[in-house]
């Protein structure tokens, strides 16, 4: 039974017109596909993100801690109640002064206490 080349053909143009359609919308499904997951804004950038975020935090976190213990230092030598130990330690330090029964240790010039 030789074949019609002629219907063949037709038969195979109407097969592939009738696959494009589904074809192009599972392509166009398969890219948003992937830009979820790989585009800029993504679940990988997301967690990239989320991560950046929890290490400033930890560094916000740092950061304040240090300020406040500067903010509680500093509160102790202004306004009306003066820490005369501060004070006292402050001006030692700044005037280069000790007394007769102390002990002096000195402090390389790169390892100051302040």
């Amino acid at each position: 039974m030789p074949v019609d080349r002629e219907s063949f053909g037709r038969a195979l143009k109407r097969r592939v017109k009738s696959a494009l359609p589904p074809l192009g919308f599972a392509a166009l499904c398969a890219y948003f596909a992937w830009h979820s997951v790989h585009g800029d804004f993504g679940t990988i950038a997301r967690e990239k993100r989320l991560q950046d975020i929890a290490a400033a935090k930890a560094v916000l976190a740092r950061v304040e801690a240090e300020r406040d213990a500067m903010e509680k230092r500093v509160s102790g030598l202004r306004g009306d109640r003066i820490d005369r130990d501060q004070l006292d330690e402050r001006a030692r330090t700044l005037l280069n002064l000790v007394g007769k029964d102390e002990i002096v240790i000195p402090y390389e010039p790169g390892k100051r206490l302040f």
